[in-house]
């Protein structure tokens, strides 16, 4: 007659490496299966990313010398309109002097343009209040006034009077050249 001999801690009669080699395999087995679901999901969330035309959108470059003092031309950013407005020294003068006190978002005019190139402004020609395009020239302030709700907004794109809750943004940009601007 023969004896077994069971181990206290393994009740199946296996020995102790079994169970060792099985966790191993499982374990091995959940590697394998959450490597593979990462090789399957990248393309998936990698196509998501900006397509290469659509990042060379991501910035634009515009010659001021197309825009006549007390005009503005509006340019599309991101599918955004852009407008650079080329500022009369009266309009940079009574911009710069608008107490802040006056404002509803209050925000001087040397904090929207760059020094040096005060007479322009170059703000998204998007209301701050429901996304309307504001016309130029328009409204009390001499700058621009959205006709949807009655947004004014005086020449520095500050919001002056209406349901607007802030100024017009001012968007990234830069000078390359005293002629070139680039937006963002």
């Amino acid at each position: 007659m023969t004896e077994s001999v069971v181990n206290s801690e393994d009740p199946h009669g296996h020995g102790g490496d079994d169970a060792t080699r099985r966790d191993f395999i499982h374990i091995a087995a959940g590697a394998a299966a959450v490597g593979a679901g990462a090789m399957i999901a990248w393309p998936l969330i990698n196509q998501m990313n900006p397509a290469a035309d659509t990042l060379a959108l991501a910035s634009i470059e515009f010659d001021l010398s197309k825009v006549s003092e007390g005009q503005q031309v509006v340019i599309t950013w991101q599918g955004k309109p852009v407008f650079v407005r080329y500022r009369t020294a009266k309009e940079v003068q009574e911009a710069a002097a608008t107490p802040l006190s006056d404002l509803k978002d209050p925000q001087s005019d040397a904090d929207r343009v760059k020094a040096g190139h005060q007479q322009y402004l170059v703000v998204v020609g998007s209301c701050t209040h429901l996304g309307c395009i504001p016309t130029f020239g328009a409204g009390d302030y001499g700058g621009w006034f959205c006709p949807c709700h009655g947004s004014h907004y005086d020449t520095s794109g500050r919001i002056r009077k209406g349901p607007a809750p802030t100024n017009l943004v001012v968007p990234t940009y830069e000078y390359v050249s005293d002629t070139r601007v680039k937006i963002g």
